[in-house]
Protein backbone atom coordinates (compact mmCIF):
# COMPACT_ATOMS: atom_id res chain seq x y z
CA UNK A 1 0.00 0.00 0.00
CA UNK A 2 1.37 3.53 -0.54
CA UNK A 3 2.27 5.42 2.52
CA UNK A 4 -0.76 7.72 3.67
CA UNK A 5 0.13 11.08 4.08
CA UNK A 6 -3.26 11.68 5.35
CA UNK A 7 -3.22 9.77 8.24
CA UNK A 8 0.34 10.75 9.21
CA UNK A 9 -0.68 14.43 8.97
CA UNK A 10 -4.19 13.84 10.97
CA UNK A 11 -1.81 12.46 14.05
CA UNK A 12 0.96 15.40 13.93
CA UNK A 13 -1.87 18.48 12.24
CA UNK A 14 1.17 19.49 9.60
CA UNK A 15 -0.58 21.07 6.81
CA UNK A 16 -0.54 19.35 3.38
CA UNK A 17 -0.10 19.84 -0.47
CA UNK A 18 -3.65 18.92 -1.24
CA UNK A 19 -2.55 19.11 -5.08
CA UNK A 20 0.75 16.79 -4.52
CA UNK A 21 -1.65 14.70 -2.17
CA UNK A 22 -4.59 14.47 -5.47
CA UNK A 23 -1.40 13.27 -7.21
CA UNK A 24 -3.25 13.93 -10.96
CA UNK A 25 -0.67 13.78 -13.05
CA UNK A 26 0.53 10.28 -12.10
CA UNK A 27 -0.96 9.06 -15.56
CA UNK A 28 -2.47 6.39 -13.73
CA UNK A 29 -6.79 6.32 -14.06
CA UNK A 30 -7.06 6.32 -10.62
CA UNK A 31 -9.70 8.29 -8.20
CA UNK A 32 -11.81 7.92 -5.08
CA UNK A 33 -14.73 6.12 -4.27
CA UNK A 34 -16.96 6.59 -1.72
CA UNK A 35 -18.18 3.02 0.30
CA UNK A 36 -20.65 3.03 2.70
CA UNK A 37 -20.08 0.33 5.90
CA UNK A 38 -21.40 -0.71 9.20
CA UNK A 39 -21.72 2.36 11.33
CA UNK A 40 -18.61 1.72 13.70
CA UNK A 41 -17.04 -0.55 11.23
CA UNK A 42 -15.52 2.43 9.43
CA UNK A 43 -11.41 1.70 11.26
CA UNK A 44 -12.30 -1.73 10.57
CA UNK A 45 -12.93 -2.22 6.95
CA UNK A 46 -9.82 0.18 6.25
CA UNK A 47 -7.99 -2.33 8.18
CA UNK A 48 -9.80 -5.59 6.27
CA UNK A 49 -9.33 -3.75 3.15
CA UNK A 50 -5.71 -3.02 3.35
CA UNK A 51 -5.05 -6.56 4.75
CA UNK A 52 -6.95 -7.65 1.87
CA UNK A 53 -5.43 -6.01 -0.70
CA UNK A 54 -2.22 -6.94 0.60
CA UNK A 55 -3.02 -10.21 0.48
CA UNK A 56 -4.51 -10.76 -3.24
CA UNK A 57 -1.57 -8.60 -4.64
CA UNK A 58 -4.03 -5.33 -5.94
CA UNK A 59 -1.34 -2.86 -4.64
CA UNK A 60 -1.43 -1.65 -8.28
CA UNK A 61 -5.24 -1.16 -8.95
CA UNK A 62 -6.04 0.03 -4.85
CA UNK A 63 -3.93 2.36 -3.42
CA UNK A 64 -5.21 4.40 -0.34
CA UNK A 65 -7.75 4.14 1.99
CA UNK A 66 -9.30 6.92 4.50
CA UNK A 67 -11.45 7.16 6.90
CA UNK A 68 -12.09 11.25 7.31
CA UNK A 69 -11.79 12.29 10.82
CA UNK A 70 -11.02 15.65 12.55
CA UNK A 71 -9.78 16.44 16.01
CA UNK A 72 -11.69 18.00 18.15
CA UNK A 73 -10.08 20.17 21.83
CA UNK A 74 -12.27 19.07 24.14
CA UNK A 75 -11.70 20.19 28.17
CA UNK A 76 -13.20 18.35 30.89
CA UNK A 77 -12.96 18.34 34.39
CA UNK A 78 -10.35 21.02 33.61
CA UNK A 79 -7.94 18.35 31.15
CA UNK A 80 -7.50 18.60 28.17
CA UNK A 81 -8.82 16.01 25.63
CA UNK A 82 -7.84 15.90 22.21
CA UNK A 83 -10.79 13.20 20.19
CA UNK A 84 -10.95 12.30 16.74
CA UNK A 85 -14.55 12.04 15.28
CA UNK A 86 -15.29 10.69 11.92
CA UNK A 87 -16.57 13.55 9.84
CA UNK A 88 -18.63 11.06 7.58
CA UNK A 89 -19.87 8.16 9.99
CA UNK A 90 -20.72 5.04 7.99
CA UNK A 91 -18.23 6.28 5.36
CA UNK A 92 -14.82 5.29 3.86
CA UNK A 93 -12.80 6.80 1.48
CA UNK A 94 -10.68 4.52 -1.45
CA UNK A 95 -8.34 5.53 -4.27
CA UNK A 96 -8.31 3.28 -6.81
CA UNK A 97 -9.20 1.92 -10.57
CA UNK A 98 -12.15 1.08 -10.65
CA UNK A 99 -12.19 -2.72 -12.26
CA UNK A 100 -14.34 -5.93 -12.05
CA UNK A 101 -11.60 -7.14 -9.70
CA UNK A 102 -10.77 -4.06 -7.41
CA UNK A 103 -14.49 -3.61 -7.61
CA UNK A 104 -14.82 -7.25 -6.24
CA UNK A 105 -12.13 -6.92 -3.64
CA UNK A 106 -13.61 -3.89 -2.16
CA UNK A 107 -17.10 -4.61 -2.37
CA UNK A 108 -16.74 -8.04 -0.40
CA UNK A 109 -14.22 -6.71 2.40
CA UNK A 110 -16.12 -7.37 5.66
CA UNK A 111 -18.09 -4.16 6.77
CA UNK A 112 -18.68 -2.43 2.95
CA UNK A 113 -22.45 -2.88 2.25
CA UNK A 114 -21.58 -1.17 -1.14
CA UNK A 115 -20.40 1.83 -3.08
CA UNK A 116 -21.95 5.03 -3.54
CA UNK A 117 -23.03 5.64 -6.46
CA UNK A 118 -26.23 5.59 -9.22
CA UNK A 119 -27.56 1.95 -9.38
CA UNK A 120 -24.83 -0.29 -9.45
CA UNK A 121 -22.43 1.82 -10.79
CA UNK A 122 -19.68 3.65 -8.87
CA UNK A 123 -19.56 6.88 -9.11
CA UNK A 124 -15.93 8.34 -8.34
CA UNK A 125 -15.28 11.85 -6.61
CA UNK A 126 -14.14 14.74 -8.59
CA UNK A 127 -10.99 16.27 -7.18
CA UNK A 128 -12.70 19.19 -6.04
CA UNK A 129 -14.84 17.40 -4.08
CA UNK A 130 -11.94 15.38 -2.55
CA UNK A 131 -10.00 19.04 -1.83
CA UNK A 132 -13.16 20.42 -0.48
CA UNK A 133 -13.24 17.01 2.11
CA UNK A 134 -9.62 17.80 2.78
CA UNK A 135 -9.89 21.62 3.82
CA UNK A 136 -12.99 20.36 5.72
CA UNK A 137 -10.82 18.42 8.13
CA UNK A 138 -7.78 21.28 8.12
CA UNK A 139 -5.37 19.60 6.08
CA UNK A 140 -4.25 22.97 4.87
CA UNK A 141 -4.12 24.74 8.19
CA UNK A 142 -3.07 22.90 11.18
CA UNK A 143 -5.28 23.64 13.91
CA UNK A 144 -7.81 21.27 15.18
CA UNK A 145 -10.87 21.68 15.89
CA UNK A 146 -12.20 23.50 19.28
CA UNK A 147 -15.29 21.41 21.55
CA UNK A 148 -16.22 25.82 21.80
CA UNK A 149 -18.77 27.73 19.88
CA UNK A 150 -19.95 31.25 19.94
CA UNK A 151 -23.37 30.89 21.52
CA UNK A 152 -22.37 28.06 23.59
CA UNK A 153 -23.62 27.48 27.46
CA UNK A 154 -21.06 26.47 29.79
CA UNK A 155 -20.44 26.64 33.23
CA UNK A 156 -17.11 27.65 35.13
CA UNK A 157 -14.98 25.31 36.87
CA UNK A 158 -12.24 26.90 38.23
CA UNK A 159 -11.12 30.25 39.49
CA UNK A 160 -12.85 33.65 41.24
CA UNK A 161 -16.43 32.84 38.95
CA UNK A 162 -16.30 29.19 39.56
CA UNK A 163 -19.82 27.13 39.12
CA UNK A 164 -21.29 30.54 37.38
CA UNK A 165 -23.02 29.67 34.48
CA UNK A 166 -22.33 31.79 30.83
CA UNK A 167 -22.45 32.04 27.29
CA UNK A 168 -19.59 32.12 24.90
CA UNK A 169 -19.37 35.40 22.99
CA UNK A 170 -15.77 35.15 21.35
CA UNK A 171 -13.92 31.89 21.17
CA UNK A 172 -9.91 32.78 20.66
CA UNK A 173 -7.97 29.25 19.38
CA UNK A 174 -4.49 30.87 19.01
CA UNK A 175 -4.62 32.08 22.75
CA UNK A 176 -6.57 29.83 24.01
CA UNK A 177 -9.32 32.19 25.49
CA UNK A 178 -13.05 32.27 25.79
CA UNK A 179 -14.87 35.67 26.23
CA UNK A 180 -17.98 34.29 28.31
CA UNK A 181 -21.41 36.85 29.34
CA UNK A 182 -21.99 35.50 33.21
CA UNK A 183 -24.90 36.29 34.92
CA UNK A 184 -23.91 38.56 38.22
CA UNK A 185 -26.05 41.10 40.24
CA UNK A 186 -29.00 40.76 37.46
CA UNK A 187 -26.79 42.09 34.38
CA UNK A 188 -24.96 40.27 31.96
CA UNK A 189 -21.26 40.40 32.69
CA UNK A 190 -18.68 39.68 30.27
CA UNK A 191 -14.93 38.10 31.44
CA UNK A 192 -11.78 36.30 29.90
CA UNK A 193 -11.50 32.84 30.79
CA UNK A 194 -9.13 30.16 30.12
CA UNK A 195 -10.34 26.82 27.56
CA UNK A 196 -9.44 24.91 30.78
CA UNK A 197 -11.92 26.70 32.92
CA UNK A 198 -14.96 26.07 31.31
CA UNK A 199 -16.68 23.23 30.69
CA UNK A 200 -20.48 22.45 28.25
CA UNK A 201 -23.54 22.29 30.34
CA UNK A 202 -24.69 19.84 28.06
Amino acid sequence: MVKDPVAEDAEGRQPIDIDEFLDLDSGIDKHWYVIHTYSGYENKVKANLERRVASMGMEDKIFRVFVPTEEEIEFKDGKKKITKKKVFPGYVLVEMVMSDDSWYVVRNTPGVTGFVGSGSKPIPLEPDEVRAILKQLGFDEAKPKVAFSVGDVVRVISGPFENFDGRIEEVNVERGKLRVSISMFGRETPVELDFEQVEKTS
